[in-house]
């Protein structure tokens, strides 16, 4: 049987640093997927329990961070179909997660809330994934948070950045003084 040399993640950054930039950036794909895989992890396993999965966390997320989101809102930010949200949905709001209102001016609106039940597990899950962020960012050591956030956002298609800028920001504004 023949050796397998493995190299360490620190020599493939070396060599990835040396690469030219044609050819895939098998390095890049596969430490996102990795990295996505964990991430998205430890949120799964306590989804799991109450017969959730990633859909539920997506949508309880950006109702959490967004009070009052219409259906339409969330439908483009998540780049999802009507149906599949609904049946998404339907499951977080007969479960008790969330609730849907009536607009005040326009009563065809649906805005959605999360409940106290919806809030409690939105933040548990955000914690979840802010201590591996944490955790991360300290061994990248100083300055990682931001160049973590600009190399995030330039990952974000160009023609959607100024729409995911303010929507991020009406987020952090209405959510002053509350955990981020």
């Amino acid at each position: 049987m023949a050796d397998i040399n493995v190299s360490t993640l620190s020599a493939r950054l070396s060599q990835a640093k040396a690469s030219s930039p044609e050819g895939p950036a098998y390095d890049l794909i596969e430490l996102l997927f990795f990295a996505y895989r964990d991430f998205i992890g430890d949120a799964d396993e306590i989804l799991s329990r109450i017969g959730f999965g990633r859909a539920h966390h997506r949508v309880l997320h950006f109702v959490h961070r967004h009070p009052g989101m219409r259906v339409a809102d969330l439908l483009d930010v998540l780049k999802i179909t009507k149906q599949s949200l609904g049946r998404v949905l339907r499951e977080l709001i007969d479960n008790g997660y969330v609730v849907q209102r009536a607009g005040p001016a326009d009563r065809r609106q649906r805005l959605l809330y999360t409940t106290a039940k919806g809030e409690t597990l939105a933040l548990e899950l955000a914690l979840l994934q802010t201590r591996r962020f944490a955790r991360a960012l300290n061994e990248c050591g100083e300055g990682a948070r931001a160049e973590a956030c600009r190399f995030l956002f330039a990952m974000i298609e160009p023609s959607a950045r100024a729409e995911v800028e303010a929507l991020m920001a009406r987020a952090d504004q209405r959510t002053k003084g509350r955990p981020r």
